[in-house]
C-alpha cells in the first residue's frame, strides 16, 4: 500500500495515498463537519462546511474532495475556517424556513447540531428576499417542504445513483434554485417508487413521511374497534436507535412489551406471516419448476421494487411470485380466518403495521389487497420505525428498562427463517431453506445458505439439488436492479429465482428507519450491524425452517388447505399492472 507522510494539527501521520483530508483527519479521530457529503454517493464539495486550511493553498479547501499530498500540512480549525464554516451556515439560514420547535427532525438535524456547535442563533446577518414553497403532499408516503432545503443533493444523488429512479433534480439556476421534478410535476405524479431513500439521506426536515400516527391514536382510542399490531422482522434491530441504544441492538423482547403498552388489543408479529409468505412462494417455484412456468421467479416481497417494476421493467411482471408481501398477508389472515376465529366482524378489526419502509404505506392502498372483501383493507394502517418511536416518546415510555416480553400466540409465532426477512438474501435462503428440503423430502444438515448473505450489490449462487441446478441471485437497491434485470433480458444470465429489495442492504437500511446523520454513515456500516443482529437472531432461534411453523402448519390444516390452494391463491396471493414510466 503506498502512503503519504502528512500533518493535521501539526501532529504527523503517515496515510493511505489517495484518501481525502475528510478521510485522514477522521483516522486521526478528528471529525471535520459536513452537509452534502455523502461517501461514494454525494462526494460533490458544494456546502463549503467541511473546508480546512492547507499551508501554501491560496484559499480553503473542501476537505471531502481534496486529496492528501507528501508532506502536506493541514489545519481544521483555525479562526479562518472556522469564520469561513460560520458564513455559510448563515448564508443556508436566510433563506431557511426555522421553525424547528416544530419540525419532524428537531434534534436530529444536521443543520441544527452544526448551528449549535458554531453558536449560529439567527439569520439576521443577511436579510433579504428569502423563497417561499408550498409543501408537495401529491404522493402516499412523504412530502417534500422546500422551505427546509439547503440543497445539499444528497437526496437527488440517491434517488438516481443508489436507486435508478431520478425523478428529482434541481430546477431553475441561481438564487431561485430548488429540488424538484420535471416540468414542477409533484412527486406523486411521477414515477417515484415510494421507497424513501431520500428521506434518509435529508440532513435537515425538508423530507419526511406522511405522519399516520394520529389515526393509530384514534383507533386505540375506539372501543368498538378491535386493534392489532404487526411489526417487521428489521424493526427489532433498528427501533434501539432511537432511543439511544447501539446499532444493531436487538430489542424484540422490549418492543412486544412497549406495543402492549401502547393500548394495541393484540402484539403480534409479521414474521408470522413471512414465515406463511414462505412457504406460499416455495411451492409457487417449486410449480413453476416442474410444470415448466415463467422462470426467473422474482420476489415480492418489496413495494418499493414491485413499483419499480411496475413502472420501469413491466416485462417482467408475468416473472414476479403473485405472493403478497408478509405485511399484506398478515392483514389477510388477520380479517378472515382470525377473524373468523374470533367472532369478529373485519370491518371492526384495524390492523397496524410497523414497517421500515416508507412504501408500505402505497402499498396498503394498492389494488387486490382486500381478502376479506370490497372496501376491507389487508392493512388499515402502515407507519414507520420513525413513527413508532414518536409514539412512545409521546407516551413517555420509558423504553429502554422495559421488561422484555413476548408476542402474543398464534398470529405471533415465528422462526428464523423469518427474522432474516429484513435483510437482503434473507427471503432468498428462507425461500431455499423450504423449497430445497420440499423438493428432496428430505431434512438438510446445513441450512445456512452463506453465499446470498451480506452487502454485495449482487450476489450469485448454484445449488445442485438432486439431478436438478437451481441458479439464484440477489439484488439490493435499484440501480442494482436494473444491471441484474438487464443480464437476464441480455439471456447473458439465467436464472431460476431472484431475489431483489428495493434498499441498498434490505430492509434494515428502509426509507422509515431511524436516521443516523452523515458523520455516522460515511464511516459506520451501519447496514453491517443491523443485518448481523437479524442472523445472529436467527441462529439463536429454535425453529428456522419457515414450513415448521406450527401456527403456519394450523392454519394450512384449519382453513387454507394446502399451500398454492385456491382458497390461498384468493386470499394470499395478488396481482400486478404496467403503470407509465414517467
Amino acid at each position: 500500500m503506498e502512503t503519504v507522510n502528512i500533518k493535521i494539527n501539526n501532529i504527523p501521520m503517515t496515510v493511505k495515498k489517495g484518501l481525502t483530508i475528510l478521510e485522514a483527519a477522521r483516522e486521526a479521530k478528528i471529525e471535520i463537519p459536513t452537509l452534502c457529503y455523502l461517501k461514494e454517493i454525494n462526494e460533490i464539495g458544494a456546502c463549503r462546511i467541511c473546508v480546512v486550511e492547507v499551508k501554501g493553498a491560496k484559499s480553503l479547501v473542501a476537505s471531502c474532495v481534496y486529496p492528501v499530498a507528501d508532506g502536506m500540512e493541514i489545519f481544521t480549525h483555525t479562526q479562518k475556517v472556522l469564520d469561513a464554516r460560520k458564513i455559510n451556515l448563515e448564508l443556508l439560514l436566510s433563506n431557511h424556513h426555522q421553525d424547528c420547535l416544530a419540525c419532524v427532525r428537531n434534534n436530529n438535524c444536521e443543520l441544527q447540531k452544526l448551528c449549535l456547535e458554531l453558536g449560529v442563533t439567527n439569520s439576521q446577518e443577511f436579510k433579504g428576499e428569502k423563497q417561499n414553497f408550498e409543501i408537495d403532499n401529491s404522493a402516499k408516503h412523504m412530502y417534500r417542504d422546500n422551505n427546509k432545503c439547503i440543497l445539499c443533493r444528497r437526496c437527488v444523488a440517491v434517488c438516481s445513483k443508489n436507486q435508478d429512479v431520478s425523478v428529482i433534480g434541481c430546477n431553475d439556476r441561481g438564487f431561485k434554485t430548488h429540488v424538484g421534478c420535471a416540468f414542477e410535476k409533484g412527486l406523486g405524479d411521477t414515477a417515484c417508487v415510494s421507497c424513501g431513500q431520500c428521506i434518509v439521506a435529508c440532513p435537515t426536515g425538508a423530507l419526511s413521511e406522511k405522519d399516520h400516527t394520529d389515526k393509530v391514536w384514534e383507533a386505540i382510542s375506539d372501543e368498538t374497534k378491535h386493534v392489532i399490531v404487526q411489526p417487521a422482522p428489521s424493526v427489532r434491530v433498528t427501533l434501539g436507535e432511537e432511543f439511544g441504544l447501539p446499532i444493531g441492538t436487538d430489542v424484540t423482547g422490549k418492543l412486544a412489551a412497549v406495543l402492549r403498552r401502547l393500548g394495541f388489543d393484540k402484539v403480534y408479529d409479521t414474521d408470522f406471516a413471512a414465515d406463511l409468505t414462505i412457504v406460499e412462494e416455495a411451492n409457487e417455484l417449486i410449480e413453476r419448476i416442474k410444470t415448466g412456468g415463467v422462470l426467473p421467479m422474482i420476489t415480492s416481497c418489496s413495494p418499493g421494487w414491485i413499483n419499480y417494476m411496475e413502472h420501469f421493467f413491466p416485462e417482467f411482471i408475468p416473472n414476479v411470485s403473485t405472493c403478497k408481501s408478509p405485511q399484506q398477508m398478515f392483514g389477510a389472515i388477520a380479517k378472515t380466518w382470525y377473524a373468523e376465529k374470533n367472532n369478529i366482524d373485519p370491518k371492526d378489526i384495524v390492523v397496524v403495521s410497523v414497517m421500515p419502509c416508507t412504501a408500505k404505506k402505497y402499498e396498503v392502498d394498492r389494488e387486490y389487497q382486500n381478502a376479506a372483501g370490497e372496501n376491507i383493507p389487508d392493512v388499515d394502517i402502515s407507519i414507520t420505525t420513525r413513527e413508532l418511536a414518536r409514539m412512545i416518546k409521546k407516551a413517555r415510555i420509558s423504553f429502554e428498562s422495559l421488561p422484555d416480553e413476548e408476542f402474543d400466540k398464534s398470529l405471533g409465532i415465528s422462526t428464523g427463517a423469518a427474522t432474516i426477512f429484513g435483510a437482503t438474501g434473507g427471503v432468498m435462503e428462507a425461500a431455499l431453506r423450504t423449497a430445497v428440503e420440499t423438493l428432496t423430502n428430505n431434512k438438510l444438515d446445513k441450512i445456512d445458505f452463506e453465499e446470498v448473505r451480506g452487502l454485495k450489490d449482487i450476489k450469485k449462487a448454484s445449488y445442485k439439488i438432486d439431478n436438478l441446478e437451481i441458479r439464484v441471485a440477489v439484488a439490493s437497491g435499484l440501480a442494482n436492479a436494473r444491471k441484474l434485470l438487464e443480464l437476464v433480458k441480455s439471456g447473458e444470465e439465467k436464472f431460476n429465482f431472484i431475489e431483489i429489495m428495493a434498499c441498498p442492504g434490505g430492509c434494515i437500511n428502509g426509507g422509515g428507519q431511524p436516521i443516523q446523520p452523515a458523520s455516522v454513515r460515511n464511516f459506520t456500516d451501519i447496514r453491517q450491524k443491523r443485518l448481523d443482529a437479524l442472523y445472529n437472531q436467527d441462529k439463536n432461534t429454535k425453529i428456522r425452517r419457515s414450513h415448521e411453523n406450527p401456527a403456519v402448519v394450523k392454519i394450512y390444516q384449519e382453513y387454507l388447505e394446502k399451500p398454492g390452494s385456491h382458497k390461498a391463491h384468493e386470499i394470499l396471493h395478488t396481482k400486478y399492472k404496467e403503470k407509465s414510466p414517467f
